[in-house]
């Protein structure tokens, strides 16, 4: 029983229009999905990813209107990390980052910067066997396109804890301070950085947590493991894409354990995945209260050159 990598990472932000713009425009993910917190329905739930929403590239915000900046530490992820397919795609990067005013850092084989919140990102030239999940972009070639996620780089309050559950409970494999897990489609990894000292802030440009890869057919065994190990956890929750468990690690970090199933594709064929607000069927009753109050969005994709078949 494996663990698929990286299905998810979900972050704040305090500007939805901000960042369906940075991510879209400028990184060149799909917006394949707007809904809801399930657990707060006042608020976005946004969620980027390839072209047909695969797990494994699928980076969602929660809005918080007007949050005040947040500032990752101990028991935090503070560093997502994408793949792209070549240096070449690292000089793109850089280039178009620049162009929109983005500082960065860039070496041969990396490039760090961060988005409009603060949120830290750092494109690495990959060599995972891993299929390339790609969105499609007028400006950014498939070939240049980021490919999902590498990792993350994270904070612990104690990272031999937290080695402990990843190798002893979830499967991981160890080399020095990262951790990867890699089942029978995909893999990914978590690494540990010494945490500052100041405390973190969970608000805006932060991440709230991290999703794993795994299955319907194997969710209820790894409930028993995960409550077997004596680690609080939520139990099996419907989050209608698909069906999670959430525990938070003993260094501080929530972890959520996703399914592959049933996916976006749940809502509708995939030329309609973003275009309208998607709600669980329990909140379908209170649609006209609820849009009432989240920000208006306009199209990603409304002002895309018309293609000619």
């Amino acid at each position: 029983m494996k663990l698929d990598g990286i299905h998810h990472i979900s972050a704040i932000t305090g500007d939805a229009r901000r960042n369906v713009d940075f991510y879209t425009r400028v990184l060149g993910l799909r917006l394949v999905a707007k809904s809801v917190n399930q657990d707060d329905p006042s608020v976005y739930h946004l969620f980027y990813g390839d072209e047909v929403a695969h797990p494994g590239a699928d980076m969602t915000f929660f809005e918080y209107p007007y949050a005040k900046p947040g500032r990752a530490g101990a028991g935090m992820v503070h560093t997502i990390v994408w793949r792209v397919g070549s240096p070449a795609a690292l000089d793109f990067w850089a280039a178009r980052l620049a162009a929109e005013g983005v500082e960065q850092e860039r070496d041969e084989r990396s490039l760090r910067f961060a988005d409009p919140e603060g949120l830290a990102h750092e494109l690495v030239v990959t060599t995972a066997p891993d299929e390339p999940l790609i969105a499609d972009h007028p400006e950014v070639p498939a070939e240049l396109a980021l490919q999902g996620f590498e990792g993350v780089r994270a904070y612990s309050h104690n990272p031999d804890a937290s080695a402990a559950v990843l190798e002893r409970l979830m499967g991981a494999s160890r080399t020095v301070d990262t951790f990867e897990l890699r089942g029978a489609k995909r893999g990914g990894w978590i690494a540990f950085d010494p945490a500052p000292e100041e405390r973190g802030r969970q608000s805006a440009g932060t991440v709230h947590h991290i999703a794993w890869g795994t299955t319907d057919a194997d969710m209820d065994a790894w409930i028993e493991k995960v409550s077997n190990a004596g680690i609080p956890n939520s139990g099996l929750v419907d989050r209608h894409f698909f069906h999670s468990l959430y525990f938070r690690e003993p260094g501080g970090i929530l972890y959520e354990l996703a399914t592959e199933e049933p996916g976006f594709l749940v809502t509708g064929p995939a030329e309609e995945l973003g275009k309208r607000i998607i709600l669980p069927p329990f909140l379908e009753s209170q649609r006209d209260r609820i849009e009432a109050r989240l920000t208006p969005l306009p199209d990603p994709r409304a002002d895309w050159p018309v293609k000619i078949s």
